[in-house]
């Protein structure tokens, strides 16, 4: 392994833990519960943004059908407790692996697809398993599904009175999250995954099972992402077809990695600091006088990003490093 490569994984790993140490002391001085709420949902788009990125950064498989993941992570949890008492613990397992056997059976036949095909198919099949979800009455069709309030426990995953067991459980997602793509960033499959991104066809001249490692990279991203789902399930305790599936959670979980870095470590981290705090203060200061005028704040500030900055936000201190050798 090359010697600087080693060094700046290390580095990463060193600041990662600083950073999370950092995030979990936080809540001891910030009491604001509408502040804590924003970094619950910052910690949650970290993770859904750094598992978008490992298929769609890392193996250059542009999905915007993502919501699908996460809206079967949601309903599985949901059902399984509502309807069979079943702790979310287990729906959130069930639902990352069901999420995973999904990916791999649709990436069958849309991996064969290629640049905006496959995008479009994304988005297809995710706008048809919404209207699937919108009329399936025993999954309480368009009215959705109200989680029972049980008493504040870890073994329900319920908390009514504070909201900080959901922040450190989102921070250990993100977490988790980013780590399996630190591993995986010096794996086989990351080495395969790049070169996938970059050439297929030579990739495969040299020996990369193409299609394998796509379908690999959508089962751990699938996984991730329905953890992420089941997770935001137990927050909000009530969920319907449009709070899971709509078409603005697979944009949600795309645009801060495009912000900070598509394809790198820290950009789904940096673009989710920056862009969810933005949403929600933009949504709740100026309210239903200005709907979607969020959607324009970040939209134009991810046009501004991509003018001046093609490799995202990442690639700032990546130049500053350069500047400093020289």
């Amino acid at each position: 392994m090359d010697t600087s490569f080693a060094q700046r994984r290390r580095r990463d790993l060193i600041v990662a833990v600083c950073l999370a140490a950092i995030a979990a002391l936080v809540p001891l001085f910030v009491k604001d519960v509408y502040v804590q709420n924003i970094m619950v949902l910052t910690l949650m788009y970290a993770a859904l943004s750094q598992s978008w990125n490992i298929l769609s950064g890392y193996c250059g498989q542009i999905s915007l059908g993502h919501a699908l993941y996460f809206g079967l992570g949601a309903y599985t949890t949901a059902l399984l407790f509502t309807k069979f008492g079943v702790l979310p613990w287990f729906g959130m397992l069930g639902g990352g692996l069901i999420s995973a056997a999904i990916a791999m059976a649709l990436g069958y036949p849309c991996f064969r697809l290629r640049g905006h095909y496959f995008v479009i198919a994304t988005i297809v099949i995710a706008e048809i398993a919404l209207l699937l979800f919108q009329n399936w009455d025993w999954a309480g069709a368009a009215l959705g599904i109200d989680i029972p309030i049980r008493r504040d426990s870890w073994l329900t995953f319920q908390f009514t009175r504070s909201k900080l067991p959901y922040f450190y459980f989102a921070l250990v997602l993100a977490c988790v999250a980013w780590l399996v793509t630190w591993w995986l960033e010096d794996s086989k499959w990351g080495y395969w995954w790049r070169a996938v991104k970059d050439n297929p066809d030579a990739a495969e001249s040299l020996g990369v099972v193409v299609f394998n490692s796509k379908m690999g990279a959508a089962a751990v991203s699938a996984f991730l992402t329905a953890v992420g789902g089941s997770f935001y399930a137990q927050f909000v305790s009530y969920i319907d077809p449009e709070s899971v599936m709509g078409f603005q959670f697979s944009l949600l979980m795309a645009l801060p990695a495009v912000l900070g870095g598509i394809g790198t470590l820290w950009g789904p981290v940096l673009g989710a600091v920056i862009l969810i705090p933005l949403t929600e203060l933009t949504r709740s200061f100026i309210g239903g006088s200005g709907r979607g005028v969020d959607l324009i704040v970040y939209g134009a500030l991810i046009v501004l990003i991509s003018l001046a900055r093609p490799e995202g936000l990442v690639g700032l201190f990546s130049r500053r490093r350069k500047g400093a050798v020289r």
